[in-house]
């Protein structure tokens, strides 16, 4: 491989790889250098690496640098072993459970068809039953800062491979905080999709009904690129369920962001965690974020259902025909966590979806009050001998903020955060209702650029990702909103669910006259369009919406708004809501000297 003088930068993002590739770098090369790291690395990372004779062979079938059709062309990859790759034993850390699959997960079809390269297998909590990364027969994965604390779980091979830099993403599964907790505890990005958005089929279940593949990366926009490529509805998989993904956007204007009321925010005692979370507060204000105190208690009850309800049956359904004949091959706690499920019957398994509906009941109406919850990814960091004294506790405590969001058909990412005062990862979490994928992800980017962070452990600086849109991007169609679709209004949510995503804030020009119309709720404005001369210049807020979702978004236009062209003072002309017939009846208002729908708004209160 040479001096280190001829040993050229190989960066870890897509973005940085792709224009190193356009250069000249070998992505044979590449290859031999992760897995001479791999090697270098913690033995408890991977379980099974992919062969360098196939690994060579793969390169070659590369073919010519071809970004565009290949978004995913030469970039190192790992997988959680519990996800299917054909050819390699999935173990689930677990030996007596392995087999070789004959084809690949179809996540995993999906990634290596964009052009990205397999190394290996990665180590979890057994049967991805844990949040704290220890839970496994091999080698336990060490935490990028502190070998005294749990890596985190289930997915900890997955999260420490990104961190330390031998991957540039590593696909994970996330049922309870698999996903995010372990990228919390190694300062990466972890993305939890919209349930049914990537199929899970290739995947070892624990809860059927629950499971997520996730994303790790170092960066949101390497995440984001990734869900693009593993997304998808899948015929073959029952629990598939198709999704207006949206893409990254730029910060829509007053965001309101909703965090958990003071009596909620639980930190056991971590003082480091709590001053992390305090900062990362400071950098959603400094980026503009309204936040307002959420009561958690629904959401923490829910959170309870995961283990001490019925559905931990789900993991011993999934598991039963190996447990009746191997239970003794079974890691202890895991073993005991999962027979629990025998106390549990079929009429407690539907009061238990009884009540799961109740509460999904009770959260759903703030969904219409904030853009995305923030919450701590971790509130604590137990150590490993925290965790050998109380096996069950400390792994409790790490899924206070995770363990509601599957239940409840959430989406969420676990992004870095500022770092806490003892040298270990902090983060936060932004959730939101399923659909909302582009929305969480698009302000956890502008979050992680905010206080210029590094990327896991390596060092390096987060790179400057590409410039977002101010149009809309392939595959998206523009609309021009003036009232309540507006950021953080009454009907902006409609926009968040269909994968909408914000491009810009823009005056009308001075040709319009906006109403506001009776009936209610939600208020409503008109804007009208009027003779030359008239007319007043009026605010409106540009969104992106996915081709399929638009004719969604236009079936609900209430009478008397429509469709039209909007004049707007950027020179630009897209489709906008615009008002018809509207000076007949007595009992609207012309508002337009407000100048905007949100003045009026902020005037009537």
């Amino acid at each position: 491989m040479g001096s280190n003088a001829t040993r050229p930068y190989v960066p870890q993002d897509i973005r940085g790889l792709h224009r190193a590739y356009a250069t000249g770098l070998d992505p044979a090369w590449v290859v031999e250098r992760v897995l001479g790291a791999v090697e270098r690395a913690d033995p408890g990372i991977f379980i099974t690496l992919v062969d360098r004779t196939a690994l060579r062979r793969a390169v070659r079938k590369l073919g010519h640098f071809d970004p565009i059709a290949r978004p995913l062309w030469g970039v190192p990859f790992a997988i959680k072993d519990n996800i299917d790759a054909a050819g390699l034993p999935t173990t689930a850390a677990c030996p007596g459970f392995a087999y070789t699959p004959k084809t690949s997960a179809t996540a995993v079809k999906r990634a290596l068809a964009a052009g990205a390269l397999l190394i290996g297998k990665t180590n979890l909590d057994q049967f991805a039953t844990g949040l704290v990364g220890v839970r496994t027969p091999y080698p336990i994965p060490k935490n990028v800062f502190d070998p005294s604390i749990v890596p985190g779980g289930s997915s900890s091979g997955s999260a420490v491979a990104v961190a330390l830099g031998l991957v540039s993403f590593a696909l994970g599964t996330d049922t309870a905080g698999s996903g995010r907790v372990p990228a919390g505890l190694n300062n990466i990005v972890g993305l939890n999709p919209s349930l049914g958005a990537v199929s899970s089929k290739g995947v070892v279940p624990a809860c059927k009904t629950l499971d997520c593949v996730s994303v790790f990366a170092g960066t949101v926009d390497d995440a984001w690129s990734v869900y693009e490529v593993i997304a998808g509805n899948d015929e073959e998989d029952p629990f598939s369920r198709p999704i207006a993904l949206g893409c990254l956007g730029r910060m829509p204007p007053h965001p309101v962001v909703g965090i958990p009321r003071a009596a909620d925010q639980k930190f056991f005692g971590d003082r480091a965690a709590k001053a992390a979370w305090r900062a990362s507060l400071r950098v959603l204000e400094d980026l503009g974020a309204d936040l307002i105190e959420i009561n958690m208690a629904p959401f923490n009850e829910v959170a309870a259902l995961l283990y001490a309800g019925p559905w931990v049956a789900e993991r011993y359904a999934a598991l039963r025909p190996f447990l009746v004949k191997h239970a003794r091959e079974v890691h202890p706690v895991t073993r005991r966590i999962i027979d629990t499920a025998k106390a549990f019957s079929a009429a407690d398994a539907f009061a238990g979806r009884y009540r799961l509906e109740a509460l999904r009941a009770a959260t759903q109406p703030l969904w219409r009050d904030i853009q995305a919850l923030a919450v701590p990814t971790a509130p604590c960091a137990p150590t490993l001998r925290e965790v050998e004294a109380d096996p069950l506790g400390p792994n409790a405590k790490l899924g206070t903020y995770t363990n509601f969001v599957n239940l409840l058909d959430l989406a969420a990412i676990a992004v870095p955060g500022p770092m806490r005062r003892d040298g270990r990862a902090a983060g936060i979490t932004l959730i939101g209702p399923r659909g909302r994928d582009a929305a969480l992800a698009s302000l956890a980017r502008h979050f992680h650029a905010a206080y210029g962070a590094t990327i896991g452990a390596t060092g390096h600086p987060l790179p400057r990702g590409p410039a977002l849109p101010t149009t809309a991007p392939a595959g998206m169609l523009e609309i021009a909103v003036v009232g309540a679709h507006h950021s953080s209004m009454a009907l902006n949510p409609e926009l968040l669910a269909d994968g909408g995503v914000f491009l810009r804030a823009i005056d009308t020009e001075p040709c319009y006259e906006l109403f506001a119309l009776p009936g209610g709720p939600p208020d409503r404005p008109a804007l009208v369009r009027v003779p030359p001369g008239r007319g007043r210049a009026i605010a409106t807020e540009v969104w992106a919406l996915p081709i399929d979702a638009f004719g969604r978004f236009v079936a609900r236009i209430p009478a008397p708004l429509g469709l039209g062209t909007l004049l707007l003072a950027d020179g630009t002309r897209p489709t906008g809501l615009l008002g018809e017939d509207v000076h007949g009846p007595t009992n609207i208002s012309n508002i337009s000297g407000h100048g905007a729908w949100r003045a009026h708004v902020a005037r009537k209160r």
